[in-house]
């Protein structure tokens, strides 16, 4: 009488997607896009595909310059406290404006504002000890 056979093949476990904001030639803005399959090492540094999500186009992108790039602007700009104002969530705010969390004791710079879905405006501040969060603002 013939059993069945348990396959021993281990299936490889997923990676969670890793998605970076990049500049689409395509679209002609920024736009958020997932890295595809695993870094490739090569003669001008480490290389990986991305695709953006909006417009679905791949293109090879260097990470070492990439990750130049961030090290550099986040060296670019030193915050002081003295220089900010503090982040209330009735305040209007502009880009490169100065912001001091009270909550978080953090200084960050506004990147970028945007309206969200239910049409309040949002921030993009870039904080110097929690990295990127969005913050809302002109709430009434």
């Amino acid at each position: 009488m013939a059993g069945t056979v348990k396959s021993t093949e281990t299936k490889k476990p997923k990676r969670k997607a890793k998605y970076i904001t990049l500049y689409s030639p395509f679209l002609m803005k920024d736009t958020k896009h997932e890295l595809i399959g695993e870094p490739i090492d090569s003669e001008s540094g480490r290389q990986q595909w991305a695709r953006c999500s909006v417009s679905h186009h791949s293109q090879l992108i260097n990470l070492d310059i990439l990750q130049q790039t961030a090290e550099k602007s986040l060296k670019e700009f030193k915050l002081n406290r003295e220089d900010s104002r503090e982040y209330s969530p009735r305040s209007e705010y502009q880009v490169n404006d100065v912001i001091y969390h009270k909550t978080w004791d953090d200084v960050g710079i506004v990147r970028a504002k945007e309206v969200m879905s239910n049409g309040r405006s949002s921030l993009l501040v870039h904080f110097e000890k929690h990295k990127e969060k969005r913050l809302v603002e002109n709430l009434k």
